[in-house]
């Protein structure tokens, strides 16, 4: 048996996972967050540390931080959490096209686009032993092409692919996304039983909710997702591309992304010995 305590970040509108297998203590964390303040490039773990605080006050050991895809919106805490606790670093394989799109972009010398600054690079049908249960991993490209979802027991986590019913579906308009591969992802997720919890990676409050959610059901997502009931896959491509064209990039992404592609750690330190993110321009 799992339980399973949701955290969300108010700046970042981004939804954490302590998920632990009750039989041993044992827990994961799924797409933690690093607290960074643009305006002044100014880090933070206050966010982190509050789930930390609780794996520690609950006497959970983690095993496994899961990164559900390189994330343009936030920037990932995976590297500090392995430096906290030794836990490993698990993200889908795909994260090699990724490192392989983002670190041209970054000039970024020191990133080797084969993705050994994770511990578990993941496919379709990989199982991680958790406790006394399984991670099991289905991969779900489209937002990214190294998007997954993690299914634990009766609970998926699947990222950006999905968000509440009332809300809709990822942007596809990323390098490497796609909104017919993103349809195809949501159709296999949706295939998992009906009464499977669905936990996503961001809530935006629609007009008509006032109270952030984050949990749903496949079933639910089935009869009532707004990008999804109804539409068939050819619809939803068109409706979706038409609707990325109208989105701006997410406001930290360039921060995000050259962070994110070293599994969550800074840059090396130039010669100044100081550590320092770059704007290359014109270059999204």
């Amino acid at each position: 048996m799992i339980h399973v305590q949701a955290y969300f970040d108010d700046t970042t509108n981004t939804v954490s996972y302590l998920v632990e297998d009750t039989a041993t203590q044992q827990a994961v964390l799924i797409d933690p967050v690093l607290d960074y303040e643009p305006n002044r490039a100014a880090l933070q773990t206050l966010s982190v540390d509050a789930i930390l605080k609780d794996v520690h006050a609950r006497g959970l050991t983690l095993t496994w931080v899961l990164d559900t895809h390189v994330h343009a919106d936030h920037l990932s805490a995976a590297d500090y959490v392995r430096k906290e606790t030794g836990a490993k670093i698990g993200i889908g394989a795909k994260i090699t096209q990724v490192q392989k799109l983002f670190g041209p972009v970054f000039n970024a010398k020191d990133v080797c686009a084969n993705g050994t600054v994770f511990d578990a690079l993941l496919e379709e049908g990989d199982e991680l032993p958790f406790g006394s249960t399984a991670i099991k991993v289905l991969h779900t490209p489209g937002h990214t092409p190294a998007c997954v979802t993690y299914v634990i027991e009766d609970a998926a986590f699947v990222g950006d692919t999905l968000f509440m019913p009332d809300y809709g579906t990822a942007r596809a308009d990323f390098p490497g996304g796609d909104a017919r591969t993103l349809y195809q992802s949501i159709q296999k997720i949706l295939s998992l039983p009906p009464a499977t919890r669905i936990f996503v990676g961001h809530d935006y409050l629609p007009k008509d909710r006032s109270t952030i959610a984050w949990e749903s059901t496949v079933a639910k997502q089935t009869a009532s997702n707004v990008h999804i009931s109804g539409n068939d896959e050819d619809a939803f491509v068109a409706m979706r591309e038409a609707r990325d064209e109208t989105l701006a990039a997410p406001r930290l992404i360039l921060p995000s992304l050259q962070v994110n592609i070293r599994a969550g750690a800074l840059p090396p330190p130039e010669q100044d010995g100081h550590t320092y993110l770059k704007l290359p321009i014109n270059q999204l």
